[in-house]
């Protein structure tokens, strides 16, 4: 007779779980609170769905924090693997300019989820929308599927929930009170690949509200991310700063504020911007000597003027170097329910090297519900893919 496996939270790692779960082994059950699932996976597609990142296995690993946790994970099913797998869906993928894996452009977000559910359900795996989970009673779970309360038993349980960021898709975090009624430790659920909260002056932000800065490097705590950012009245945003989402995070818990600081020229030195500065004649006004001979747009040049004093945007030794080290004053995560995703939940030290719960036998928890980070770019998903995968592969070992 079949043991029974229930799936809690219909989003990527339980997806991926269930399509690598042997079924002839098991009756598996996908219990999701939407009517559908996969609707965050959706939301991650509203820009184009970046699936996962092509970087080398040998570097790929190190974009997590911890990388121990996600190694053996990663290395189960990879960035490589996954593109194969979708192959045999027929989803053809393709690696853009920024090295991020996205499928063909002839493949919606949508058709991508469908023809992933279609195969699950080929496989005999049952999925039940509007099931919210409510807890334990006994060794039972309790769920509301809005007409009663059911209690089902399942041999095996695993839960992947999510963290606490996009709560329209119903990544709400509300579970973690009801782990730690059974002892599980969690730890605070914060912002990661977040907004970050600048003081602006209210007259310059309105000025450039919206604004990118392209092809900068953004520094924090000795670590340096090539990219683009976005600043809003909020603050900044964007890929060059969500990397930094760790470093940013561990300073202001020890500090009110952070201190980063922008390259706004990255393949000149100094010493080069200098030579530009001041090789020419100054027939016209500085500011457009600096916009003419750097190729310095009006959005950065709006910001020099914010940032420095009139006495350093008007010395040419200062000013290059500046433009080389900008400093900017971080003093606020952006909101949780605004942030691409999380960290916190469930401490690592709850769970054994398969994800198994230690307090609660027979019972996985993967995805974002652990405490781990990635950056943007494909990692996030990755890691959910191969997380699910790897729990699969060990389920279907067990006798």
């Amino acid at each position: 007779m079949k043991k029974s496996v229930a799936l809690i939270g219909g989003g990527a790692a339980n997806l991926f779980l269930a399509a690598f779960i042997d079924t002839d082994k098991y009756d598996v059950t996908i219990y999701e609170q939407n009517k559908n699932v996969g609707r965050k996976f959706l939301v991650a597609g509203d820009g184009g769905l970046n699936l996962s990142h092509s970087e080398d296995s040998s570097f790929f690993v190190d974009r997590f924090q911890p990388a121990n946790l996600l190694k053996p994970f990663i290395e189960a099913f990879s960035n490589n693997d996954l593109r194969t797998w979708l192959k045999q869906l027929g989803i053809e993928t393709f690696v853009g300019s920024s090295g991020r894996i996205f499928p063909e452009k002839i493949y919606k977000p949508i058709e991508v989820l469908n023809k992933i559910v279609k195969y699950i359900e080929k496989k005999g795996v049952n999925i039940l929308g509007s099931y919210q989970w409510l807890g334990w009673e006994n060794e039972e779970l309790i769920f509301n599927n809005s007409e009663s309360t059911l209690n089902i038993k399942a041999d095996y349980t695993v839960f992947a929930l999510g963290g606490g960021s996009w709560h329209v898709t119903g990544s709400t975090g509300k579970w973690t009170s009801i782990f730690e009624q059974k002892g599980v430790k969690i730890n605070l659920l914060q912002s990661s690949n977040c907004a970050f909260g600048i003081a602006w002056n209210h007259d310059f932000i309105t000025l450039i509200e919206g604004q990118s800065l392209k092809n900068i490097t953004v520094t924090c705590d000795n670590k340096t991310q090539k990219g683009e950012v976005v600043l809003s009245k909020f603050g900044i945003e964007g890929g060059a700063v969500y990397a930094l989402s760790p470093q940013i995070r561990t300073q202001l818990q020890e500090n009110t504020t952070v201190l980063i600081h922008i390259d706004l020229k990255p393949s000149w030195t100094v010493s080069e911007i200098l030579a530009k500065l001041t090789s020419t004649k100054k027939q016209k006004s500085w500011s457009q000597v600096i916009q003419n001979e750097l190729n310095i747009n009006k959005t950065v040049l709006h910001l020099l003027k914010n940032i420095l004093t009139k006495e350093e945007f008007i010395n040419a030794e200062t000013l290059a170097f500046k433009i080389k080290h900008l400093p900017l004053i971080i003093n606020s995560l952006g909101p949780i329910d605004e942030a691409i995703s999380t960290v916190g939940g469930i401490a690592l030290e709850e769970i054994s090297e398969n994800l198994e719960l230690k307090k609660i036998q027979n019972t996985f928890c993967i995805g974002e519900m652990l405490d781990w980070d990635a950056p943007t770019g494909g990692y996030l998903l990755q890691g959910c893919f191969s997380m699910g995968v790897k729990t699969a592969t060990y389920l279907n070992t067990l006798n």
